[in-house]
């Protein structure tokens, strides 16, 4: 098995979890009461209960690395998040950074910010 690092993110309740990533193309790996595991392709996240979770006080985050960032974000919207400032979930558009790659973002309905990268070719 190749080294790899997956993060370990909060969950307010791990049924809303699945389903909220399940419409982005994740697929529940596994889960107990203590600890569920989604994947989508080669990203996998784990996620642990935090009921008290205030979303708007949440400080984690995590990147996705893709290769299309826009087809991710495209994904995104298709399953009805939508693109606004505040609140959660929600989208913001990737846009070309000055070093080169594209970046977006997502937040989850627990306020995990996830950075969209795609560095260039």
């Amino acid at each position: 098995m190749p080294d790899i690092a997956t993060p370990n993110l909060p969950s307010r309740n791990f049924e809303e979890t699945a389903t909220f990533f399940g419409k982005l193309g994740f697929n529940e790996t596994w889960r107990d009461a203590n600890w569920m595991i989604l994947k989508h392709g080669e990203i996998t996240l784990e996620f642990f209960p935090y009921p008290d979770l205030d979303p708007a006080s949440s400080s984690f985050s995590c990147c996705f690395r893709l290769d299309d960032v826009s087809a991710f974000y495209t994904a995104i919207l298709a399953a009805g998040v939508s693109e606004k400032r505040s609140g959660w979930p929600r989208a913001h558009k990737p846009k070309p950074e000055p070093w080169g790659g594209v970046v977006g973002a997502l937040i989850d309905p627990d306020g995990t910010l996830i950075r969209l990268v795609q560095v260039p070719d």
